[in-house]
């Protein structure tokens, strides 16, 4: 028999039903992938135009600062987007509650028909979610326009991917911070362990196993450093032409 992903005692199905679960996961390896490939990408086409080793530093660091804050400032508009969109929408079916109260119940009484509901039931149901508006139009949001029951904060959201981003983003320079011995070799060594564990991480939040997501994760960073190394090896080419 299949293991179980989780109990299924009352209070353990009352404590996971009344948690708020705001997940940052997803701007986290957003965040870390991202960083770990762009200062890779870097790091990869500066050694393959073969300039000096404080170029890599000097690039890998701008980027961290630069495109880390991008990332972040997009993230943070991206999610407040979808923040006041939610008050926006929430704002008009209060509004619609007050002002067209039968037509409302109307919209309810269609959603729970379609979910299979019918005659004393159906009324029931109607009766029960119309009685209280903030769960009337918790239930509209999510029925009517497919809305999450809570919106990530922004700034939550921001701060997971910058971090993120910088963490996983400095791996690749740490041989060249501490001037190791082959240090493109190293930072290739220690940047493929980072997407294998980001990919590794990212598993437990998807279908696919621990070792194909870290070898899926693994194999788009090194295809992001190849072509990025391949482009410096080229226009040294053509600044050597």
């Amino acid at each position: 028999m299949s293991q179980l992903e989780h109990e299924h005692t009352r209070e353990a199905i009352a404590n996971r039903i009344g948690l708020v679960k705001h997940n940052y996961v997803r701007d986290w390896i957003y965040g870390g992938v991202d960083g770990a490939v762009t200062t890779f990408a870097v790091v990869s086409g500066v050694t393959g135009a073969q300039l000096s080793p404080s170029i890599v530093l000097i690039l890998g660091f701008a980027n961290l600062a630069a495109d880390g804050f991008s990332m972040a400032a997009s993230n943070y508009l991206g999610t407040r987007a979808e923040l006041d969109d939610y008050r926006r929408l929430e704002r008009m079916e209060y509004r619609h509650i007050e002002l067209a109260p039968e037509g409302e119940r109307e919209e309810i009484r269609q959603i729970y028909r379609d979910k299979g509901f019918e005659g004393q039931d159906l009324d029931r149901a109607v009766d029960l979610i119309t009685a209280d508006k903030e769960r009337w139009v918790k239930t509209m949001l999510a029925e009517e326009f497919g809305l999450p029951t809570e919106i990530r904060s922004p700034w939550k959201a921001a701060l997971s991917t910058f971090s993120a981003f910088v963490i996983c983003g400095l791996v690749p320079l740490l041989s060249y911070i501490f001037d190791a011995g082959h240090s493109f070799l190293a930072s290739c060594l220690f940047t493929g362990l980072t997407f294998f564990v980001i990919g590794s991480v990212k598993s437990r939040w998807s279908t696919a196993s621990l070792l194909r997501s870290g070898l899926e994760t693994l194999f788009i960073g090194g295809l992001a450093a190849g072509l990025a190394y391949g482009a410096g090896v080229l226009l040294k080419g053509l600044a050597g032409a």
